[in-house]
């Protein structure tokens, strides 16, 4: 066996339809495009959402909402994950960078530190935004709660 007597198996590949190459090839004509009309012509593509001329599902749908361009998004962190990256890495100073590091937010998410689970351990922690809760929890330790 070399190189010269490889072929793909039995079945994998098949012929290609050359369009537009002469009667002879069974192609050719109209190529595969039947008489007129629009499909028939080059340069042709329907719009998007085109429904041969039924009412579109867009414009049959009511619109109804908005959305608040002004609207900062946070990303959450529970005060049980902080006591685990506590637990883990034996720091206590939690800034934006450690949370990064240990892959719970990326480099341009807003972070805000949420009430679920319990804390038991005093922390610095330095992050956009706190809730009630959180901030109360850490408070109660004799932590602190910085705002970026």
């Amino acid at each position: 066996m070399d190189l010269s007597n490889l072929k793909p198996a039995k079945g994998s590949t098949k012929k290609v339809k050359r369009i537009g190459r002469g009667q002879g090839s069974g192609h050719g004509g109209t190529s595969t495009r039947g008489h007129k009309g629009a499909k028939s012509r080059s340069g042709y593509s329907k719009k998007v959402g085109f429904e041969g001329g039924q009412m579109s599902l867009v414009r049959r749908v009511p619109k109804f909402g908005f959305k608040n361009f002004n609207r900062v998004e946070y990303k959450g962190i529970n005060l049980d994950v902080l006591q685990q990256i506590t637990e883990n890495k034996g720091v206590t100073v939690i800034t934006r960078d450690v949370l990064i590091q240990s892959g719970y937010v990326s480099k341009n998410e807003r972070i805000k530190i949420l009430g679920r689970g319990e804390l038991k351990a005093k922390l610095e922690i330095t992050v956009h935004a706190f809730s009630a809760t959180a901030r109360k929890a850490i408070e109660e330790l004799g932590g602190v709660a910085n705002t970026l």
